[in-house]
């Protein structure tokens, strides 16, 4: 406060000072532009007599000094000017004093001129024959007025400087002595100017706010730091400049950043390129939201802009894993694509042949294959339709579905049993081992996961190959195997044999018939009852397909 009203006081002398200054200037310098103007337009008048009588004659050996002298004729076209080039020069019809001297025989100006960079005074006079003579010469600057007065200008300003620098010491220490002792942990106690007791009343009042309001912020701070440090989902807030004021623990170690990354850069915790980006576009306001790859998994990263009046006052960003969500997002589009493959290979063959028979271009003794070749392919969009809408069911959880004591041991049995013609076709042989198993779950999905698990083994075995399922209850669990003596699966199909379409080996997997979705459909009636599935395989020995059940 002493400074201030130090500097006030100062200050109000230091403006009366330039104030008068500035007006003693102004006034000087109008009086001697005026006194100019006045030389100068007598100049004039005596060179328009010399032009008058002499004209461009005048001008030979005219050496002017510091002055220029112009001569325009009546249309504004320069004759002749004593500082640049007359042909150069452009019409000067336009200029005030010229146009003035040509309607009233006399004309004046002031102005800056572009040509020779200075304000100058102009004085113009018409001649008889029509033109113009002009006299122009450069204007003192206040400046130029100024240092002709810089001494007592000087010594008037030093002085005061020093009264004030002296009154506004002892008036501002004097003022703020009582303020200065003012005790503000007690501020009803203190005695000082009677202007203040409001004043600290209030602070009085406001300390007990205070005091509450703190606690109630400590409170909701270490309320907001479990919530954040809770999150599974990482979160960063950072300043305008892009420095972090706060992380979340799921940030940290997404990012791999430390305790000490608190007032740091963001650039310096990573420098992911595609975050970056976002970073950047969100502190120019702009709210921004894309997947990036961090860790290995895929992170829906959110940039929002903390705005307060129109200007950004920081951003918050926000880390979402949608590994999960990509992947599903993946498989259903492959699915979609997948399935517009399947339905079509066998709809073209449908239409092709049905073509055929249409036009009458097949043989009398053609007709009844063709009609068995669509009658397959129907067949073949059939099964595939019904392992879709299977699918589709399992892929809601089966949730309507009843759930009721099964035996394993006789499920096994009856699909064995409904695949006999087909094995017997393949030159397969089927065995049934084992004892029968209890089980709580779904008939139906158990039913169709054994099913597909022993169609799949007929359909990829070889001729005379053998066929072997096995039931065992155990105590804690009931185990159904499958083996058989086929073509094998290699260790690079193995983590994907359960996607659906996905075929290891396509060309004999379309021969057979298969839709590509019968362990898709064993993966999710398996997954439905919390069993777990295992796979042993050696390629051109058989396949071994485990499902274990809990107890």
């Amino acid at each position: 406060m002493i400074k201030r009203i130090f500097r006030s006081i100062c200050l109000v002398a230091l403006s009366v000072f330039f104030a008068s200054v500035i007006l003693i200037m102004g006034a000087l310098y109008e009086y001697f532009s005026n006194v100019q103007q006045a030389q100068l337009k007598m100049q004039t008048s005596l060179a328009a007599q010399g032009v008058a009588n002499e004209g461009m004659e005048y001008f030979c050996d005219f050496e002017p000094v510091n002055y220029r002298i112009t001569w325009i004729d009546a249309d504004g076209k320069v004759l002749y000017d004593s500082a640049s080039d007359s042909a150069e020069m452009e019409n000067h019809l336009e200029r005030e004093e010229v146009r003035e001297a040509l309607s009233n025989g006399y004309g004046e100006s002031r102005r800056y001129s572009v040509t020779l960079f200075e304000r100058s005074l102009y004085s113009a006079q018409a001649l008889g024959d029509g033109t113009v003579l002009r006299l122009s010469i450069p204007q003192n600057t206040v400046l130029t007025l100024l240092l002709g007065m810089a001494q007592p200008v000087c010594i008037v300003f030093a002085a005061a400087v020093v009264l004030s620098i002296v009154l506004a010491v002892r008036v501002s220490k004097r003022i703020v002595k009582p303020i200065n002792e003012i005790d503000l942990d007690n501020p009803l106690s203190n005695e000082g100017y009677d202007e203040l007791s409001p004043f600290l009343r209030r602070i009085d009042s406001q300390q007990r706010q205070l005091r509450g309001q703190r606690a109630e912020l400590i409170q909701k701070e270490d309320e907001l730091n479990t919530i954040i440090g809770s999150m599974n989902e990482g979160m960063i807030l950072l300043n305008p400049k892009g420095k972090i004021i706060s992380i979340n623990p799921a940030a940290e170690k997404l990012l791999d950043a430390g305790e000490d990354c608190i007032g740091a850069d963001m650039l310096s915790v990573s420098r992911n390129l595609e975050l970056q980006e976002i970073l950047s576009n969100a502190l120019r306001g702009e709210r921004g939201e894309r997947i990036i790859p961090l860790q290995g998994a895929s992170y829906q990263v959110d940039a929002n802009p903390i705005t307060s009046e129109n200007a950004v006052k920081g951003v918050a960003l926000f880390f979402f894993n949608v590994t999960e969500k990509e992947k599903a997002e993946q498989i259903r589009r492959e699915f979609t694509a997948n399935v517009s493959h399947e339905l079509k290979t066998p709809l073209h063959a449908i239409s092709g042949y049905a073509e055929l028979l249409k036009n009458d271009m097949v043989k009398e003794s053609d007709k009844l294959p063709f009609a068995g070749k669509i009658y397959d392919e129907a067949q073949r969009m059939i099964r595939l339709v019904e392992d879709i809408i299977s699918l589709s069911h399992l892929d809601e959880g089966g949730g309507d579905m009843e759930c009721e004591a099964v035996d394993i041991y006789e499920l096994a049995e009856k699909a064995m049993q409904s695949l006999e013609t087909e094995a017997e076709a393949a030159g397969v042989a089927l065995e049934l081992t084992g004892d029968h198993a209890a089980c709580n779950g779904i008939s139906r999905l158990l039913y169709s996961m054994i099913y597909n698990l022993c169609d799949n083994a007929i359909k990829y075995n070889r001729e005379n190959g053998k066929v072997v399922v096995c039931i065992q209850d155990k105590s804690t669990a009931i185990v159904l195997s499958v083996r058989d003596t086929g073509i094998g699966i290699a260790p690079e199909h193995q983590e994907r044999i359960f996607e659906r379409f996905y075929r290891v080996d396509k060309s004999h997997s379309r021969a057979v018939g298969g839709t590509g979705l019968g362990l898709s459909i064993v993966k999710h009636a398996a997954k439905i009852h919390n069993a777990g599935i295992e796979i042993k395989s050696i390629v051109g020995k058989g396949t071994d397909m485990t499902v274990t059940f809990p107890g």
